[in-house]
């Protein structure tokens, strides 16, 4: 079965920063677009980043230039490094991973969430 653990979140003070870690396993790493989304309370869940396996990673306005999405192939692993976090920022950050399967079927998974807090 495919599996995505995510790890890396926490309380952190304004303008500090943390890394998100998604560990995949399940799959062929290397063929999937991997991507990070948020949802805070009350709120319906975004894209914030974003990893195609065949092209550059994208990012959401609001955290252009503070956030950096990256991967490893040799771990399977997808990262979200967040710098300068700010009171907005606080929500559930998930990883998703999809993976064709031929040029019609994809096969979408997501990971548990971690939490991101903001205070100080």
């Amino acid at each position: 079965q495919v599996h995505l653990v995510e790890s890396g979140g926490g309380l952190v003070q304004p303008g500090g920063s943390l890394r998100l870690s998604c560990e995949t396993s399940g799959t062929i790493f290397e063929r999937n677009d991997m991507s990070w989304h948020r949802q805070a309370p009350g709120k319906e869940r975004e894209l914030v980043a974003g990893i195609p396996a065949d092209g550059g990673a994208h990012y959401a306005d609001s955290v252009k230039g503070r956030f950096i999405i990256s991967t490893d192939n040799a771990k399977d692993t997808v990262y979200l490094q967040m710098n300068d976090l700010k009171p907005e920022d606080p929500a559930v950050y998930y990883c998703k991973s999809e993976w064709p399967q031929g040029r019609f079927v994809v096969l979408d998974y997501w990971g548990q969430g971690t939490q991101v807090t903001v205070s100080s």
